[in-house]
């Protein structure tokens, strides 16, 4: 018997996967396969939390289940005490810019800043705030103030760049919450998240003059790092999902400048400069092997994240910098269709809604129209499946025999930088 799917978590995938995106919720009712990615990934989240580093560079084509992986990577770094933080980019963020856009990222990647208490995201305040309970209780036990703890904590990030305003602002934080002050607190806060945009605001509000700007995010995502381990977090996982984004990228220079900072953060990881920070990154094969436009173009970083010339044939490595999704086999697409039926039965096997010949059925035409796609993308495959299941549910007297006989094909086109990759998707 299986353990039964809360309402809520059911309705948030069902939702989820009929349009064609990841649920934030409920991975574990779903997940099949990528086992040994998902080691490799549980051994770079312990390197993080031992203060180590990690890099990743995730690559699979669309609908090859990347944001899958790396929401799941995610969940895992959660519950090994780890604070995540994750963004996609966008023309409108970026790694490096002149006009905001970096900016962007880092409002957005610490918009979604969560911890275990707080999964859905909005955690940096409660982070400072554990950072005040836990010294409150250090100095009910000591002679020292709580100040003297929270500063004692804070002591390493001044040897980082930027380390000394940041030391200022959590203090003018943790003294706001001390005389009871919400205007300092939030100042405090919106400085943290990236808000201010000019120095003398910064100044008059909490006496600095740097504020978080295009040049200074990855400085100020290392000493988050640095931050959420002094407030008693294992260690930090950014994810930067949508990289293909940086390939889309029509002014060269610009395009290199980005690459010269996924080039910086991946020398730091690999020469040991950061203690309790993760990257992952996801992009589709040509962001990374392109070499007019990928990572391939700019030299260092081929050298860098060029594969192990002895994997291949079947053999894998996972301790280089760069992890390709394997394909879904087919027995692992059935097992994916076969949690999904028990989604909608809300984990009850008596309830379900086709019988297991119907899984069948479904494989055996998603292959006869579109060949090996249908698994090794399986994107697609699974969002008919739940339109399916929920014409199903709606329409009690409807035989799925039936509604299997008239699903039709369409094509989905997804812009790929110059070229167009099409991708096959079913309609009802």
């Amino acid at each position: 018997m299986t353990a039964p799917i809360r309402p809520r978590d059911r309705d948030t995938i069902i939702q989820a996967l009929s349009a064609g995106v990841v649920p934030r919720v409920g991975l574990q009712h779903i997940q099949v396969g990528r086992v040994s990615e998902v080691k490799a990934a549980i051994q770079d989240i312990d390197r993080i939390a031992d203060k180590g580093g990690a890099f990743r560079v995730v690559i699979g084509p669309y609908g090859a289940g990347k944001t899958f992986y790396l929401n799941l990577i995610r969940s895992l770094a959660l519950e090994k005490r780890l604070v995540t933080m994750h963004a996609d980019l966008a023309p409108d963020r970026r790694l490096h810019a002149s006009g905001g856009q970096a900016r962007n990222l880092y409002q957005e990647a610490v918009r979604t800043m969560s911890t275990r208490a707080k999964p859905d995201g909005g955690a940096l305040q409660s982070v400072v705030e554990r950072l005040i309970g836990d010294a409150n209780q250090a100095a009910a036990h000591a002679s020292k103030s709580t100040d003297a703890f929270i500063q004692e904590r804070l002591a390493p990030l001044r040897d980082y760049n930027g380390g000394f305003d940041f030391v200022t602002v959590v203090s003018a934080f943790c003294r706001g919450h001390a005389e009871g002050n919400d205007q300092l607190k939030s100042d405090a806060v919106r400085w943290l998240r990236g808000e201010f945009t000019t120095k003398t605001d910064a100044q008059r509000a909490l006496g600095v003059r740097t504020f978080v700007d295009d040049d200074t995010v990855y400085d100020h995502l290392k000493l988050l790092s640095v931050f959420v381990q002094a407030a008693g977090y294992a260690g930090l996982l950014v994810i930067l999902d949508e990289m293909v984004n940086l390939y889309k990228m029509q002014h060269s220079v610009s395009r290199q400048q980005n690459y010269e900072q996924v080039l910086r953060i991946l020398n730091d990881v690999l020469q040991g400069d950061v203690k309790g920070l993760g990257f992952y990154l996801g992009g589709t094969p040509e962001f990374l092997m392109d070499t007019r436009r990928g990572l391939y173009s700019y030299a260092a970083l081929q050298s860098r994240l060029a594969e192990n010339p002895f994997s291949g044939d079947g053999r894998v490595d996972f301790s280089g910098p760069v992890l390709r999704l394997a394909n879904l086999t087919p027995e692992d697409l059935h097992v994916l269709l076969e949690n999904v039926r028990r989604v909608f039965a809300s984990g009850d096997d008596s309830k379900n809604l086709i019988p297991d010949e119907a899984i069948e059925a479904f494989m055996a035409h998603c292959n006869k129209h579109i060949g090996d796609a249908y698994f090794q993308t399986p994107r697609n495959s699974v969002r008919a499946f739940v339109q399916m299941l929920s014409t199903l549910e709606q329409n009690p007297s409807t035989a799925w025999s039936d509604l299997i006989a008239r699903t039709s094909l369409e094509k989905d086109t997804e812009s790929a930088g110059d070229g167009d990759d099409e991708l096959t998707t079913f309609k009802l």
